[in-house]
């Protein structure tokens, strides 16, 4: 079967700044002679005994299994329970144990609002969340590793899950998995939970006084917590501390950001990759301050009885802060943005106020950069086939009023349609549309504000799509973390499996492993991957067909404004 894609479109349209580039490769399948999991024996793949996969960490000794001949441990503390007395404020180390501690399964996700999260059939199939327990006791990480304790100086990956700083955890999607990475480029992957939503950003500091100084951000606070553990204990597993790279996607890309702008993390961090996500600033305090006064205001409490907040269900907080945020935006308080009230605040403390990364020197200057996105982040036909007839009218129709999850582009609808009908002269109206809401402007502004300061930007543009749900799926929001991970046969229902995709994640993966290792994500086996400047804009396209290219969307996306 061959499907239809707008890959091809988009090669054919890049004009003089990739020619200038001269470098297409066409990367087949025939030559992948590698593949995702260990090659398959009679013997056995699984370990576990009393004295199999022992770890040492600063609080106590902790048993993990072999699987694969990769050392995994899962739901190690790196924080003590989040709940009661410890609501609202920065984490505290856990308590330290004797013994030997199983950490065999998944440390609980972060408080969140769970009703639904599987009502659609389409998505759940195709994403097929894991989520396990949820509670304040959430402050775990889970590490893969090919060897313990050898002064072995491996690079580090740490993972933070997308959710937009609201939902999510570290192994919501089996794409997220880090054994075959690990193996792979004989490298220490860590994925860590952390809090969420109101829990982790309700900013109380202006009612609640000194106690609540740090409510704001102590879901920030908690992902510094899981660095530092990184860097008294990755040794033991090992890990580099040395050499840390920060990876995460969607909310998890702004959260890399953030993290790179936190004075706290200086020196933690070695190397940072936001996926399809990511940031330029916090929130204005101001605005996080009022929301927190309205959330005293819905629970009907005084100032002096604000500790009581602490003690509520975590389940009935969540929801009291969000209609205390619904009666806040129905009152026209602005600062809260496109992505609402609970995430990173800007205090001046933590977090500094102002754009991240706009000074050399700053806390990141010496920190490079790989930031990536997706052809069509918001596939909007995906679960409504009926949209793949529409018209060039019926879609700047559609424009005028909405983009996405954003509003619409009002009177300026098809003037944009046309800009990027213009750069991709084969799209239908719907990959159009697809394009239109998934542009690049906050990946260029990001990557541009990082260009302030003095390590190297490289940006890719990831492109391929997977032979399913007739072609509507595109390279959707999500797809592209498997091909990084090298777990393109693990996440089936979004790439198919097989050689095809096997054949991109081998050079994904290469690529990041490289860049884990120096900070540059060159690879024999990719074109020549320019460094990303403000005057050209160079870009990796990531596709069958990967490609160089110079800013090959820049008028469109002039035309958003």
């Amino acid at each position: 079967m061959t499907m239809k894609t707008n890959r091809r479109n988009f090669i054919q349209t890049m004009g003089a700044g990739a020619a200038g580039m001269g470098f297409i490769s066409a990367m087949g399948v025939s030559g992948c002679a590698t593949s995702e999991t260990a090659p398959e024996t009679d013997g056995q793949v699984l370990f576990i005994g009393d004295e199999i996969a022992i770890a040492d960490t600063q609080y106590g000794r902790v048993q993990g299994f072999i699987l694969r001949d990769i050392f995994q441990f899962r739901g190690i503390p790196y924080g003590a329970d989040t709940g009661g007395k410890n609501r609202f404020m920065p984490p505290r180390k856990p308590e330290a144990w004797e013994g030997v501690r199983p950490a065999l399964w998944w440390g609980n996700s972060a408080p969140q609002i769970m009703d639904n999260r599987y009502a659609n059939p389409v998505y759940s199939y195709a994403d097929h969340w894991n989520y396990d327990d949820v509670s304040e006791d959430c402050l775990k990480l889970n590490v893969w590793t090919p060897a313990l304790a050898d002064g072995g100086k491996r690079p580090v990956l740490v993972w933070y899950h997308g959710g937009g700083f609201r939902n999510g955890n570290a192994i919501e999607q089996d794409g997220y998995m880090g054994e075959n990475l690990s193996r792979k480029g004989d490298v220490v992957f860590v994925s860590i939970n952390h809090r969420l939503g109101p829990i982790g950003f309700s900013d109380l500091s202006g009612v609640g006084g000194d106690k609540y100084k740090d409510s704001g951000n102590v879901g920030a606070l908690d992902m510094v917590a899981a660095l530092e553990w990184v860097k008294a204990n990755i040794a033991n597993f090992g890990g580099d501390p040395d050499n840390v790279t920060i990876m995460g996607q969607s909310g998890g890309g702004a959260k890399v950001c953030t993290l790179a702008a936190m004075p706290a993390a200086a020196g933690l961090i070695h190397k940072v990759v936001p996926l399809s996500g990511s940031s330029t600033e916090a929130l204005d305090q101001d605005y996080a301050q009022k929301l927190g006064e309205y959330i005293l205001r819905e629970a009907g409490l005084e100032p002096d009885e604000i500790d009581q907040l602490q003690q509520m269900p975590w389940k009935d907080y969540l929801l009291l802060a969000g209609r205390a945020q619904e009666k806040l935006n129905e009152d026209g308080v602005a600062g809260g943005g496109r992505r609402g009230g609970f995430r990173p605040v800007a205090d001046g403390v933590h977090i500094l106020k102002g754009t991240f990364f706009n000074e050399k020197g700053g806390v990141s200057d010496q920190v490079p950069m790989l930031i990536c996105s997706t052809f069509h982040e918001w596939a909007m036909s995906r679960t409504d086939p009926d949209m793949e007839k529409i018209s060039e009218a019926e879609a700047k129709a559609q424009l005028k009023e909405r983009i996405g999850f954003r509003a619409g582009l009002g009177d300026n609808a098809a003037d944009v349609y046309d800009a990027y009908a213009a750069a991709f002269p084969q799209a239908t109206p719907i990959e159009i549309m697809c394009l239109i809401a998934s542009n690049r402007q906050a990946v260029v502004r990001t990557a541009n504000a990082k260009k302030n300061q003095s390590a190297p930007v490289y940006a890719a543009w990831f492109g391929w799509e997977p032979d399913m749900f007739n072609g509507r799926m595109r390279s959707f929001h999500c797809l592209d973390i498997c091909f990084w991970f090298y777990n393109t046969d693990l996440m089936l229902t979004h790439t198919g499996g097989g050689g095809r995709p096997r054949a991109l994640a081998e050079k994904m993966s290469d690529a990041l492993l490289q860049f884990m290792r120096t900070g540059n994500p060159n690879t024999p086996a990719l074109p020549a991957w320019p460094e990303y400047s403000v005057e050209k804009g160079e870009v990796m396209i990531l596709d069958d067909l990967c490609q160089a290219a110079e800013d090959p969307d820049r008028e469109a996306r002039a035309a958003l404004g």
